[in-house]
């Protein structure tokens, strides 16, 4: 939610603003609501989304609009009815912090509130895992434990069918340092989910867990973990056997898709040669340029997408007329394009120069489409 309705108490609303400026994680606000049941009255409740084990957890935060000084109430989900924070600190002094001295008018109060939940959710299930009766995991979590930032969650899949899950940050490199002029708010990582389904007895072979690579969004500009493949599980392997050698391999895909920002670069450069300064690029990644072109009197735009396995992969490239429009006033663009001549092992130049000389006949049918009112 990007803004806040505006019958949201002032104290609710800088309150929620700190948290989703400051939390370390990317909060969402799934809705607000008011306590008035005709939601007449001002809007003093609101569902949290928060990121734990690469899924999301919804905690309802319920402040009261009458009374600013007292401080706000959490509902967990109903499968975490035996969640139970404050009865887990060492004393009761604990959570003075937090909310015995809660102070309405100190916006920083919520974020150090749904911190301290949320690193007190993480202990919670770390415990709940380490009591599941399965040798095998007991030994796995044994060997794993010395790695930080590992989350833990138990419960049922859709078949409910008990199964854990881990959460296991990868490579200790900061990516964001590695992109000239990043735009990155938060630090991007790379994370191995593994699951495993929960057995009563351990065989001598088991089973390997369901692997997946999660990174954030984001962080497909770069590189997407989409495009890697997962060394095998080997039976009887452990996790802790496991990691060492994906870590490796995956490091090494990383600092490779950080030297080909510099290739495209050289790309989009040498583009400029048949088809002149780009009037618009992407400075960072290097993976969209737009250049102004013309064919007789018809003016339009060429709109490179560059992937980023290239030059493995081709860029798409998208004709758009300057001079036509449809009903909706919007500009006519050609199908994307990548049936042109194309070999990675060319110099950039001659890419260019390939693509240049094809996009002069390429030009002449899409001024004909246009002209006829063919393009969509």
């Amino acid at each position: 939610m990007a803004t806040a309705p505006e019958n949201v108490p002032s104290f609710i609303a800088a309150q929620l603003s700190h948290l989703l400026a400051h939390f370390r994680l990317t909060l969402k606000v799934d809705q607000m609501w008011s306590a008035d049941k005709y939601n007449s009255g001002p809007f003093d409740r609101f569902s949290l989304l928060i990121p734990y084990c690469l899924d999301y957890i919804r905690w309802d935060v319920i402040f009261d609009a009458e009374s600013p000084n007292a401080a706000p109430d959490v509902i967990f989900g109903p499968e975490d009815d035996h969640f139970h924070p404050f009865h887990m600190l060492p004393s009761p002094e604990s959570n003075n912090n937090c909310l015995s001295d809660w102070n309405y008018k100190d916006p920083s109060r919520l974020l150090t509130l749904i911190q301290f939940l949320r690193d007190q959710y993480v202990l919670y299930q770390r415990k709940r895992v380490e009591e599941v009766d399965d040798e095998r995991l007991k030994f796995e979590i044994s060997t794993i434990l010395s790695r930080e930032g590992i989350e833990m969650y138990t419960g049922s899949n859709a078949d409910k069918l008990e199964e854990v899950k881990f959460a296991v940050p990868l490579l200790d490199m900061n990516i964001n340092k590695m992109v000239s002029c990043c735009p990155w708010r938060y630090s991007q990582k790379i994370y191995l989910q593994v699951v495993y389904p929960v057995g009563r007895k351990y065989t001598s072979v088991p089973s390997a867990p369901r692997l997946k690579l999660v990174s954030s969004p984001e962080l497909k500009a770069l590189f997407s973990i989409d495009d890697v493949k997962l060394p095998s599980w080997v039976d009887g392997m452990c996790l802790a056997e496991y990691l060492p050698n994906l870590e490796e391999y995956l490091g090494k895909q990383v600092l490779e898709a950080v030297s080909l920002i510099e290739v495209r670069r050289q790309f989009i450069e040498a583009l400029a040669s048949p088809f002149g300064r780009p009037i618009e690029a992407d400075p960072i990644f290097c993976r969209k340029a737009t250049f102004l072109c013309t064919s007789g009197v018809f003016t339009f735009l060429v709109h490179f997408m560059i992937p980023t396995q290239f030059p493995k992969q081709q860029p798409a490239v998208m004709l758009q007329s300057s001079q036509h429009f449809n009903s909706q006033m919007a500009p006519l663009k050609s199908r994307l394009i990548s049936d042109y001549p194309w070999s990675p092992r060319w110099e950039p130049l001659q890419m260019a120069e390939r693509i240049c000389e094809f996009l002069a006949d390429e030009a002449l049918n899409f001024k004909r489409q246009c002209s006829e009112g063919q393009v969509q």
